[in-house]
């Protein structure tokens, strides 16, 4: 007895998991509270589309009125770029600046390593080094702030009724008072609403003849408008404040203001202006389906709960409308609210994972059987709780909050078929060594977990080694997907933890035999109590309304029956004959195949497998989108007018667009039942920018359309593309009018996908060689391009007034007056504010209407002064001292990193076309080149999409030749060889071959960033099962097993756990490869199931979920036949090869890929030559027994 217990005590075991197994009672402990927390944070996480990305990016604006863009670049733009240049200890990426009239913007982008606060310190500092630099009178000082990428509405709030425009803006101010508290909310805009104004509007006659000037007016406004404290003053025994009060109360207040007495004669200010209470002219046009609507735009905080967000707008509107402060005949809409979509993701995403945890327990039921399977199972809803709780060192790495977004949870889908593979190498290992019962269950649970720790150990981390390098993923792309990598090795690292701490101790309390003989009647569940009370209880919840639990609870016991009666005779049948005939045929096919040069033959053939699959993909031609797109959700209609264009102008041009909108929508218009298009939303001047464009200001030759479609579950199969593509062909036929129609960005926004950048200094060379190349593409137009054109406008009309410097000298006035009087007569100039309780409007002085848009009433206008010679009043006509001339300018000046640049941008009609556009452009400029005399200091270079494209796809590539180093490193650690990780190594480079077969075959959509992610990941799953094998190899050698026998055995003992781990991996892939989604909660609540295929989130995940499907069907055919094969063929080379090359290392030829095989060559042919055989071991004599 003595000699049996001490055999047992020195079996393998992993200290570790024996301590789990021998404290059961404190694991499960530490796990309900594991898993309370995890649920609770999984609860409680905000909840959004794509992670809220903070760039560190800081804009500068400076308002510099009366200023053309040549003179805002040079006075303002210039000296503050200057001083940025000089910006040490934070890495500058790009400066970006634009110059127009009256304003300049300079956008810093740092590096995404650098915070955002840190950004915004440095760029103050050198806006403060320029502040010597700058003018003095600057209209308003440099604005440092930070930009936001996310900064876009969420939703729209839109009032409409049968209230004047003044009184709808009452009710939008009330709203987004209420709105502004919400902690959520960052601001929310309103557009379209009638801004209160008073004018004072001058006669230039009247005023003449009074000979009074606009400053008379102003400061007469001034003076008196006015309430002022005369102090303290004792009455009795109280002291009282004097208050003198002169303020206006209304328009009427101003009329007897005198601004003059001229010889006893006062003049007020009604004899020369019409004072009026008025609205300002319209400076921005909201509609909602065609309807004039005042618009309030919500803008969320970054990293705040979206669907939070609009619940609580939502339910402030329904709470006002309710307590009356709204009144009931106002109506209001909310459109394109993103937690829709939101909501609608989150929901299909937790759907997917939990189909595809059910299809890995199904699939492990048939392997493992029920209770094994079970638990086995549980390991995933177990690694993403233990990988919540280190969710602060996720953060930290990523550098702000991680929230629970379309990333996050599809790298908890991508790891949930990963996630179970250390589980199941453990569960399978302890159910083979427990024998049904013929070894203890704590003995087998430790022993299995000791035997394959370091196997299992540096699979995870082979695994893990991909996802490492992505890590360091730099720029926009980079932080968007960041979060991919930092959950699933959070989630990875976690599996593990749960295989060898948690798994066991299940094991050891739930293991029981298995088998026909150990399985009570089927009809012995109808005794049990718990059946019965699950059905009780079931009716009973459904009797008080509980719907949901009630029919889980019936559901689950109804399930219970299938597998008595249904399944356990399938598992049955499953376990006793198919699956044992499935190891015996592999068996033969190993004793097949591992004979003779047939491995060889068949590594060769792999070799040729691999160019004809390149080739097939070539051949093939993919569609190769730089982020994958679907059905747009949203389609979008960027209209830009000339610079200067008025709001009015660009309004009655966007309305020209919206009947073609709405012709094209045909019987979808909005609000009619069945229609797929949920509202039309139009906006000028406010909501107008493109997100691409870093001018995020008021520009009033900006317009934008926004056409919404419902949900994808809701439009019935019926496509919103047709729309889109229908929409821009009718966009065209507007002389002056650029248009770019596009969808919703499917990533993070990303640089115009057609960009060429014309570069210099001497701006009039610039301008002339941009036109060229700009005439000679538009001419040999390239096809899928869409509305080329340039950034800048290089004809904005414009009417110089050229002052004659000598006149008006000798005339006593200065060129500042002419030009403040002239100012003050076209765009006004604010004197004073009408206070209305908490409400102040503006007092606005300036010409009439007639006269300010009459040219010719401008230049005969009087220039009043004081002579300072004889202190006389003089007047003289505009027109004496100046003349006119009609002209065009640039609209704009453009810098990138201190250069001018000027940039021909274009939209493209398919975005999978954007590389070959590309090229093809490429091509159309060095003709452009060879034929045209370009200035030495002007350079045309192609950036945008094409280049982010570029850059990332040498990234993906330097991140797999990073993560086959680190796996290599890993391997030889665990190996002590360097023939092995070849071997392994080899699997990688094969499996690719599935990939680019997967894809010729189907010719579906490779996505860049999703296909060059997906073969990265894929690297590290494929070789998880070849250490496995290679390692239980190594160990029956170990054991007195010859190689090839050794190879066989091994195959045909892993079988189970290799295919187990490829099922359960491709399975977890599978539901959103396809789009499958099944509401759970509405089967369960309504008995409806809402079953549908497709969806946004397919569109976005599927080129990642096919990649991986792709690779691990044909690599799980690699590890069962090639990786044998690779074994004995590096077991019979390495003996010769050490002879022939005189050195041990002859491994290191590995290094050269598929040149390896040269070296062996040259050793054949040379032993040839010598007529000498290649001694290859004695095991070639007993083969050819065989």
């Amino acid at each position: 007895m003595n000699f049996i217990e001490g055999v047992a005590k020195k079996f393998k075991e992993f200290k570790p998991t024996s301590w789990a197994i021998d404290n059961r009672t404190a694991v499960y402990v530490i796990t309900i509270l594991i898993s309370l927390y995890g649920l609770n944070k999984f609860t409680t996480l905000p909840k959004e589309q794509f992670p809220d990305i903070v760039v560190p990016t800081i804009s500068i604006t400076t308002v510099y009125f009366g200023n053309s863009p040549k003179d805002i670049e040079n006075l303002v733009t210039r000296p503050i770029e200057k001083q940025l240049k000089g910006i040490s200890g934070a890495k500058v990426n790009k400066i970006q600046s634009t110059s127009q009239q009256d304003y300049s913007l300079i956008v810093v982008e740092f590096d995404t390593d650098i915070k955002p606060e840190i950004a915004k310190i440095k760029v103050k500092d050198a806006v403060d080094k320029a502040q010597t630099d700058l003018p003095n009178d600057l209209t308003s000082l440099p604005n440092v702030q930070e930009f936001s990428i996310s900064d876009q509405p969420i939703m729209f709030v839109n009032l409409s009724g049968d209230f004047d425009g003044v009184k709808l803006k009452e009710y939008a101010d009330k709203l987004q008072d209420r709105f502004e508290e919400l902690k959520e909310v960052n601001r929310a805009e309103i557009v379209g609403a009638p801004e209160r104004e008073i004018q004072i509007n001058i006669d230039p006659a009247k005023l003449a003849a009074s000979k009074l000037t606009f400053r008379d007016i102003e400061s007469a406004v001034n003076l008196e408008n006015k309430d002022i404290s005369g102090g303290l003053v004792e009455v009795g025994t109280m002291k009282r404040n004097i208050k003198i009060k002169g303020q206006f109360r209304t328009a009427y207040d101003m009329q007897h203001i005198q601004v003059k007495n001229v010889n006893g004669a006062p003049i007020y200010l009604q004899d020369v202006a019409q004072i009026i209470d008025t609205v300002k002219e319209t400076e921005s046009y909201a509609r909602l389906d065609g309807k004039n609507v005042i618009t309030i735009n919500i803008v969320k905080r970054a990293g705040e709960n979206l669907i939070n967000t609009a619940d609580g707008i939502n339910k402030i509107v329904a709470d006002m409308q309710k307590s009356d402060e709204l009144p009931k005949n106002l109506k209001v809409v909310i459109t394109g609210d993103q937690s829709k979509g939101t909501k609608t993701s989150f929901n299909e995403l937790v759907n997917t994972i939990i189909i595809g945890f059910i299809l890995v327990l199904v699939i492990l039921m048939f392997f493992m059987g029920v209770t094994n399977a079970f638990f086995v199972a549980l390991s995933v809803p177990l690694s993403v709780f233990v990988s919540f709780m280190f969710l602060p060192l996720g953060e930290f790495i990523a550098g702000g909050a991680i929230t629970l977004n379309f990333i996050v949870l599809f790298a908890l889908l991508f790891g949930l078929g990963i996630i179970v593979d250390d589980a199941i190498v453990v569960i399978e290992n302890t159910h083979r060594i427990y024998q049904n019962g013929k070894v203890k269950i704590v003995r087998s649970a430790k022993e299995a977990a000791g035997e394959v720790f370091i196997p299992v150990l540096a699979g995870t981390a082979t695994t893990l080694a991909p996802f490492f390098p992505l890590l360091l993923w730099k720029g926009i792309i980079g932080k968007f997907m960041i979060y991919l990598p930092i959950m699933l090795i959070l989630t990875l690292a976690a599996s593990l933890v749960v295989a060898f701490f948690i798994n066991p101790v299940f094991a050891v309390s739930f293991m029981k035999p298995e088998g026909r003989e150990y399985e009570s009647p089927k009809n012995a569940i109808f005794k049990q109590w718990w059946f019965w009370g699950a059905i009780i209880l079931g009716v009973l919840f459904n009797l008080v309304g509980w719907h949901g639990v009630g029919n889980f609870l019936i559901f689950m016991a109804l399930l219970v029956v299938l597998e008595r009666y249904v399944l356990r005779n399938i598992i049955h049948f499953f376990q006793e004959r198919a699956l044992p005939g499935l190891m015996n045929r592999y068996e033969k096919l190993l004793q097949y195949i591992l004979v003779r040069k047939r491995p060889v033959y068949l590594l060769i053939g792999l070799f040729i497998l691999f160019p004809i699959s390149l080739f097939l993909l070539i051949l093939r031609n993919n569609p190769k989108p730089f982020f994958p797109s679907g059905d747009p959700k949203f389609v979008y209609v960027y209209l830009k007018m000339p610079i200067g264009t008025k709001a009015q102008t660009t309004d009655s041009v966007l309305r020209v667009l919206e009947s073609r909108v709405y012709k094209i929508l045909g019987d979808d218009q909005p609000g009619k039942e069945g229609s797929i298009v949920e509202s039309v939303i139009s906006n000028v001047a406010v909501g107008a920018n493109n997100p691409r464009d870093n001018n995020r200001s008021t520009q009033s030759h900006l317009g934008r359309i926004q056409v919404s479609f419902v949900e994808f579950e809701q439009r019935h199969g019926k496509s919103s593309a047709p729309f889109q593509d229908e929409i821009r062909k009718q966009m065209v036929g507007i002389p002056g009018a650029s248009i770019e129609v596009r969808q919703e960005d499917a990533g993070p926004p990303t640089e115009p996908p057609v960009n060429i950048e014309v570069t210099g200094d001497n701006f009039d060379a610039l301008a002339k060689t941009a036109i060229q190349l700009l005439n000679h593409l538009d001419t040999n137009r390239v096809e899928g391009m869409q509305s080329l054109g340039m950034d800048i406008d290089l004809n904005n009309p414009e009417i110089t007034v050229n002052i004659d410097r000598q006149r008006a000298l000798s005339e006593g006035v200065s060129t500042a007056q002419i030009g403040s009087e002239l100012r003050t007569a076209v765009f006004g100039k604010e004197v004073s504010k009408l206070k209305d309780d908490e409400d102040e409007y503006k007092i606005q002085l300036r010409f009439d209407a007639k006269s300010r848009n009459d040219i010719n009433e401008l230049m005969n206008m009087r220039i009043v002064f004081r002579d300072f010679t004889t202190g006389a009043i003089k007047q003289i006509p505009l027109s004496s001292v100046a003349t006119i001339e009609y002209t065009n300018t640039a609209g704009g000046v453009k810098r990138k990193n201190l250069k001018r640049t000027i940039q021909i941008q274009s939209a493209v009609t398919d975005p999978s076309l954007t590389p070959e556009i590309n090229k093809a452009l490429a091509k159309k400029i060095e003709e452009f080149k060879a034929k045209t005399q370009i200035p030495a200091d002007i350079t045309i270079k192609q950036t945008g999409e094409g280049e982010q494209q570029a850059e990332t796809s040498a990234f993906l590539g330097t991140a797999l030749l990073s993560a086959l180093l680190i796996i290599f490193l890993i391997l030889v650690l665990q190996f002590n060889s360097l023939s092995k990780p070849f071997i392994v190594l080899t699997e990688i480079f094969f499996s690719i071959i599935g990939v680019f077969l997967g894809y010729a075959l189907t010719g579906m959509s490779m996505a860049t960033i999703m296909v060059g992610v997906g073969i990265i990941g894929l690297a590290g799953i494929v070789i998880k099962n070849g250490i496995l094998l290679i390692e239980f190899t190594d160990e029956l050698r170990g054991r007195g097993y010859k190689t090839r026998a050794a190879a066989i055995e091994a195959g045909k003992i892993r079988i189970i756990p290799v295919l187990l781990t490829a099922l359960a991996t491709m399975m977890g892939m599978f539901p959103l490869a396809i789009g499958f989604n099944i509401d759970f909660v509405s089967m369960f609540t309504h008995l409806d199931p809402k079953i549908f295929i497709g969806g946004d989130s397919v569109v976005f995940w599927g080129p990642l979920a096919w990649t991986i499907i792709f690779g691990l069907i044909f690599s799980f055919f690699l590890t069962l036949i090639m990786v044998p094969s690779m074994y004995l063929i590096s077991e019979r080379l390495r003996r010769p090869m050490e002879r022939f090359y005189g050195t041990k290392y002859v491994a290191l030829f590995g290094f050269t890929g598929p040149l390896f095989f040269i070296f062996v060559g040259i050793m054949f042919a040379v032993k040839k030559l010598q007529g000498k055989k290649v001694w290859m071991g004695e095991q070639k004599i007993n083969l050819a027994k065989n």
